[in-house]
């Protein structure tokens, strides 16, 4: 029996380039580990006063200092890349969010999988149901932090409406409340919040990464914006082998 892995690793993930966009922040370091743990190539991508907080993978990866929304940046990052993982931070004022999203689109190389990362707030058909408490926190925090000049919810909304009108092997994967933590394993998911799966509303950052890298080599996914929540969280279990 040939060994699994393009040059006989076994690795999922052997011979093949990946690219982590906002690769230094908490969600993009655990992206970069895991994409390192299936054997890619790694390509990250960050502002240049953050580079020093890869450091720890110095010689394990390449690294592109820049804006993740300057279109020239991601053109140099992408290039050859097989997937692009996409962190969606909506910060400030400047279209930061919908920018990054529209220069990965541009550049990623045609059949490229393309997986970024949101929160619940995101909607795809419109189908999800969120409770009162939910709506009410959104709406309050979004105005709060678009007055602040802070974050700019609508922008990643955007963002995402773009990638959803794409022709790319896409996938958004919206992400619930976010804890630190040991890995509790692969999340389980459901397309529509409000499925009583996704109850608990809580999802270890460790794993949230987890899935995004797991969904470069899952073709079921490919124009899928799966909701997730954590495997061993009380919803999860109590609906094990259900709709996720």
């Amino acid at each position: 029996m040939e060994p699994s892995g393009v040059d006989g690793t076994g690795l999922p993930g052997a011979g093949k380039r990946v690219c982590v966009v906002g690769a230094s922040g908490k969600l993009g370091q655990y992206l970069v580990r895991h994409a390192l743990d299936r054997g890619y190539e790694v390509v990250g991508v960050c502002r240049e006063r953050s580079v020093p907080k890869l450091a720890g993978f110095e010689g394990r990866i390449t690294v592109i200092p820049g804006a993740t929304d300057d279109p020239a940046v991601i053109a140099r990052a992408v290039r050859g890349c097989d997937a692009v993982l996409t962190v969606l931070v909506p910060w400030g004022r400047n279209h930061y969010s919908s920018g990054t999203a529209q220069a990965v689109l541009d550049h990623a190389r045609p059949g490229a999988r393309l997986v970024f990362s949101c929160g619940w707030h995101i909607t795809r058909d419109g189908k999800d149901e969120y409770t009162r408490r939910f709506r009410l926190y959104a709406a309050v925090f979004g105005r709060l932090a678009k007055l602040a000049r802070v974050v700019d919810v609508d922008d990643q909304v955007e963002a995402c409406r773009r990638v959803f009108a794409s022709d790319t092997r896409w996938t958004v994967v919206r992400g619930s409340d976010l804890e630190e933590g040991d890995s509790e394993g692969l999340p389980v998911w459901s397309r529509h919040v409000g499925d009583p799966v996704l109850a608990s509303n809580r999802t270890r950052r460790v794993d949230y990464a987890l899935f995004m890298v797991e969904a470069v080599e899952n073709d079921a996914l490919v124009h899928e914006a799966p909701a997730i929540v954590g495997r061993l969280t009380p919803s999860a279990r109590a609906h094990a082998g259900g709709a996720a």
